[in-house]
């Protein structure tokens, strides 16, 4: 499948809210690094939850108004997973172990990143799409980052908690995806061209 690209598809609507949620990372990130009080966690805050309603603003006006692009499609996860990113960075200077969910999310993605180039270049098939285990995935990492960020005083054992569900949901998505890839390659030696993934 080869990549395509019209200069308009720089400046269609969701592709503009995707470069807005890049902009959001480095102001999370300043915010956060130089709270003083709950209130401006909870403005760090914020910015995440405006990056997450942008997410969904984009997927919903692209599908709706027809303005899906292969651009879009790139930096959609990017966008994504510079401020999941950015939260976990964040955190690991004040959550013990934190370390080990930032090492997590970067090998997931890095192979599944790697698998999916792979597959794209091997036998020209991608993913239509993120899956509904992604999502579930991305919503909890969310949801817990959300809870870490606004509450940066919580009971050390609700963190432990909060780290193990995220972990759950990291690993799942992982499996869940290298599962999939490895169906691509299957369904593709068994001649299975047609089918969608």
């Amino acid at each position: 499948m080869k990549f395509k690209f019209e200069i308009g598809d720089l400046f269609k609507i969701p592709n503009i809210l995707c470069y807005l949620r890049i902009l959001m990372v480095p102001l999370f990130l300043y915010l956060y690094f130089t709270a003083q009080s709950s209130s401006d966690y909870y403005v760090a805050t914020l910015i995440v939850m405006l990056s997450g309603l942008t997410d969904f603003l984009d997927g919903q006006i692209a599908r709706r108004c027809n303005m899906i692009t292969d651009l879009g499609r790139i930096i959609d996860p990017v966008a994504d997973k510079l401020m999941q990113l950015a939260m976990l960075v964040a955190l690991t200077f004040s959550i013990k172990y934190m370390y080990l969910l930032v090492i997590l999310l970067v090998v997931k993605e890095v192979v599944t990143s790697l698998m999916g180039y792979i597959i794209l270049k091997s036998i020209r098939r991608r993913l239509n799409g993120a899956k509904w285990y992604g999502k579930v995935c991305t919503a909890t990492l969310y949801v817990v980052m959300l809870i870490l960020v606004a509450f940066p005083g919580i009971n050390s054992g609700v963190q432990n908690v909060l780290l193990v569900i995220c972990a759950a949901g990291l690993f799942l998505s992982f499996i869940m995806y290298m599962r999939l890839y490895v169906i691509m390659i299957m369904d593709h030696r068994a001649g299975k061209e047609d089918k969608l993934y």
